[in-house]
């Protein structure tokens, strides 16, 4: 299986499986208006996240890394950004009590990407550990590709759990339990972009 042949898939996968900015986004947007009303939010992340990794292996993370105050600037409107999110995720109304509530859009996903410390921080990992020796392009082709396609299949599962969660959090209370200890852990990242 190919997949399991270049330890960069795996390496991804794991990255991107585990809990992380997004990871609670598609899970709290599934519960909150379901699979079908999230979707262009996934698709803006898989489209979001290849971006990121394919401009990383193009050189973008050299030149973030040779520039620390452009590092900080992204590093602070990331965390202001994520405990933004934290907040409204905190005052959620439970799924159909919210009309004026709406999921990211698929542009907001793909620009989130731009500011989630955490793919930053796989993807560039990915290109210093697991480089495949290609000129920068084939580099960025073959990191983009793989993110997207993989967290393609990592957003459809956490997004497909939040809306099966639904039925769980049929009382106010279970849902509000639920949508703050999701707003809690998202602003737990917005201090991990400063480690």
């Amino acid at each position: 299986m190919i997949l399991f042949s270049d330890p960069l898939y795996l390496f991804v996968f794991f990255g991107l499986f585990s809990p992380g900015p997004n990871v609670i986004l598609l899970t709290a947007s599934g519960a909150r208006f379901g699979f079908r009303r999230t979707f262009p939010h996934l698709l803006g992340v898989a489209l979001g996240v290849g971006v990121i990794a394919g401009l990383t292996g193009f050189g973008l993370g050299t030149l973030l890394l040779a520039y620390p105050s452009l590092t900080l600037l992204l590093k602070i409107l990331a965390a202001l950004w994520i405990l933004w999110m934290a907040w409204g995720l905190w005052n959620a109304k439970p799924k159909g009590a919210d009309s004026a509530g709406a999921p990211m859009t698929f542009m907001q996903a793909v620009l989130f990407q731009w500011i989630n410390p955490k793919i930053w921080a796989v993807a560039l990992t990915a290109i210093s550990a697991y480089p495949a020796g290609l000129d920068p392009l084939g580099e960025a082709l073959r990191l983009g590709t793989a993110f997207s396609g993989i967290n393609f299949f990592v957003c459809m599962f956490w997004t497909s759990a939040g809306a099966l969660l639904t039925f769980l959090l049929a009382t106010p209370l279970a849902w509000r339990v639920f949508m703050r200890v999701m707003a809690l852990a998202l602003a737990g990242f917005s201090l991990m972009v400063f480690v």
